[in-house]
């Protein structure tokens, strides 16, 4: 209870310090900081290769702590939501960026498999989970309904933005100082980033009203407690599509590196990674954007049939040896785009559906779908490539998922609305 207490007046102070009328933005830039550190989950596929020729692993060995990464990411968000709604952003931010820090220097100390799996596995998975559900939360707390889709995306693409500066420094690091170093200096610097950061995330005082911009009154979902929202049809619907669409596009992440040096070598691969991590950052802003306007259930059909279509394409360009690069680059960037376009819109629908109240936990029971489908989707994707030696199965299979995912849009409810102010 003091714990609280005392974060609560913190908070408090920091905003009396800090009164400017752009306080909401300083909260959603800090927030978008700490993805950026914290989306290192998604060059996995650069520490691949060194992984597998610095230490001898093979098969879906290589997969496995970035499968359990996403998991662990994905669960621990439920108690790091709890965390977040009863203590606030800040302390679980800084909370997040010790065990992102701890996981990264345990790992470069040692090549022992199973330290791995527990340091890059569990470590920074729980640590990714708790910096990243404190970062949304307070930034959509300043802003009215009308900008929930924009904001969400910003403070998200972050995370998908992450990979455009981490792909090129991997690669030089890897270069330089080889894996285990790597490490270590990653762990070091996300330590001084994110719990830096953290210090910038403040919830709104108390009574704090969003202002809409014509003075009238915004429709604003009820809140609902996390058992009442388990209830809800909506929410295992929500939870089905979220698993297909986060896991396809996982399954593409966490490989595109392998893939592109088929067609551009070894030399050249990191800037496929590089190119998705703008389309995937680009489709949370531009998702966001959108469903703000022809609303979420639209926007999130149109995401998983283009999604659908650029499997099925991908099917060919990764099978040629001859492929021209900018076509790799292209359905890299595509494929970016429409599973980034996930990541803003689910926390999206949870404010929506269920409101801001019990946010934090609400958005971490549903974002286990993201965990699970990246789980079972790359180690599905690594077991039918060693098998195969080709991903044309994969891509089959995630593609007709994303096609019933699109039908199943059609299910979605909306909202039911009270006609109220929505305080913070």
């Amino acid at each position: 209870m003091l714990l609280r207490k005392g974060i609560l007046m913190a908070e408090k102070a920091a905003i009396t310090r800090s009164p400017s009328p752009y306080h909401g933005w300083v909260v959603t830039f800090a927030g978008t900081g700490i993805n950026l550190a914290l989306g290192v989950l998604y060059t996995w596929s650069m520490f691949k290769a060194a992984i597998e020729k610095d230490f001898g692993w093979a098969g879906a060995k290589l997969n496995d702590p970035y499968a359990l990464c996403c998991l662990v990411f994905a669960f621990a968000m439920i108690l790091a939501g709890r965390c977040q709604d009863k203590f606030g952003p800040r302390l679980t931010a800084s909370i997040g960026g010790l065990l992102v820090a701890a996981g990264m220097i345990l790992i470069s100390r040692t090549n022992n498999y199973a330290v791995w799996v527990f340091g890059f596995g569990v470590l920074v998975g729980t640590g990714i989970g708790f910096g990243y559900s404190s970062a949304t939360p307070p930034a959509l707390k300043w802003f009215p309904p009308s900008k929930t889709g924009l904001i969400a995306g910003l403070v998200v693409a972050g995370f998908g933005l992450a990979p455009v500066y981490l792909a090129p420094l991997s690669q030089q690091l890897l270069g330089v100082y080889g894996l285990q170093t790597s490490m270590l200096i990653f762990g070091i610097a996300f330590l001084i980033i994110v719990c830096g950061l953290a210090q910038l995330l403040v919830n709104p005082p108390a009574g704090y009203v969003v202002a809409a911009k014509s003075g009238a009154p915004k429709p604003a979902a009820a809140s609902s407690t996390p058992s009442e929202m388990l209830r809800t049809p909506s929410f295992w619907l929500l939870w089905v599509l979220y698993f297909v669409g986060a896991g396809a596009g996982l399954m593409v992440i966490s490989s595109i590196s392998p893939m592109a040096k088929t067609s551009m070598g070894e030399a050249r691969a990191f800037i496929a990674v590089a190119v998705m991590a703008v389309g995937n950052a680009a489709g949370r802003i531009g998702a966001g954007l959108l469903s703000d306007r022809i609303g979420r259930r639209w926007t999130l059909m149109i995401v998983l049939l283009c999604q659908a279509i650029l499997m099925f394409l991908a099917i060919p360009v990764t099978g040629s040896k001859s492929m021209a690069p900018v076509i790799i680059v292209l359905i890299a960037t595509f494929i970016g785009f429409n599973y980034g376009a996930n990541l803003s819109l689910f926390p999206s629908f949870t404010k929506d559906l269920w409101g801001l109240k019990s946010f934090g936990v609400n958005y971490g029971f549903l974002f286990t779908a993201w965990g699970v489908g990246g789980f079972v989707f790359s180690r599905v994707q690594q077991t039918l490539v060693a098998g195969s030696k080709s991903y044309t199965t994969s891509f089959i299979l995630a593609g007709l998922l994303l096609l019933i995912g699109a039908a199943m849009t059609f299910l979605i409810k909306p909202p039911q609305p009270k006609l109220a102010a929505v305080p913070a």
